[in-house]
């Protein structure tokens, strides 16, 4: 059977697809179509799965799913970005048909943006960082695993398209002290997260603020994962 190969770094993200804990690097069948490898954050993890999926599962096409901040202030927490390529050591163009299908039916549910996401070695935790970023690449958002799967996908000659929820806007990002909180697949160490709040390292406020974003990308992605399956019709 056919599949499509869906490459997430988070279970937050993973949960968007289907109400289950997904386990690191153990690829599942969802949906019968879907084939979802939950991978952890960064390039080099989402490069390994893409390479498994691809490799040992046969897989068909390839789709980067998750989240994005945003380098364009016209963007906002719950944006879906379907780019029409992926910039990283080169630009990685999606592919035309995949994208038209799966644009085709999401027809007008949520806010399309079709420009161009930019892959980072590393969360980027300022405005400006976000604004340089957006100058060099001309980029409307930044992930760090759509530019390692799109060179997988490349490699194996099958079809990538990436569909990414924004979380952050340009003007607000997430603290860089956060990331020692967090687990590989986005969970949330308690301890470590109540030591940053009693060392005021990280505010409450923020962390209100990061939650908002990310239930208004995860309402996105659940309405867009609908739609995925609708590539192998």
């Amino acid at each position: 059977m056919k599949r499509i190969g869906v490459v997430i770094a988070m279970q937050a993200e993973a949960r968007c697809l289907a109400r289950q804990h997904f386990q690191l690097h153990q690829p599942i069948v969802i949906r019968e179509k879907l084939m979802v490898t939950l991978c952890g954050m960064g390039a080099q993890a989402a490069r390994r799965a893409a390479a498994e999926l691809a490799d040992q599962h046969g897989v068909v096409a390839l789709i980067s799913f998750g989240v994005a901040g945003a380098l364009n202030a016209r963007l906002h927490s719950g944006d879906l970005v379907v780019p029409a390529s992926v910039i990283a050591d080169q630009i990685y163009p999606a592919d035309s048909r995949l994208r038209a299908t799966f644009l085709h039916h999401l027809s007008g549910e949520m806010n399309v943006i079709e420009g161009v996401l930019a892959a980072s070695q590393r969360v980027l935790t300022s405005e400006q960082e976000k604004l340089a970023l957006a100058t060099k690449t001309g980029a409307c958002a930044v992930d760090m695993e759509s530019g390692a799967i799109a060179m997988v996908a490349e490699d194996k000659n099958i079809p990538f398209i990436a569909v990414r929820a924004i979380t952050d806007p340009v003007q607000y990002s997430p603290p860089a002290v956060l990331l020692s909180a967090l687990h590989a697949d986005g969970g949330v160490k308690p301890l470590s997260l109540l030591a940053l709040l009693i060392r005021r390292q990280v505010y409450l406020a923020e962390l209100l603020r990061l939650g908002r974003g990310m239930r208004a990308a995860s309402v996105t992605l659940k309405t867009a994962s609908r739609r995925i399956e609708a590539l192998l019709d």
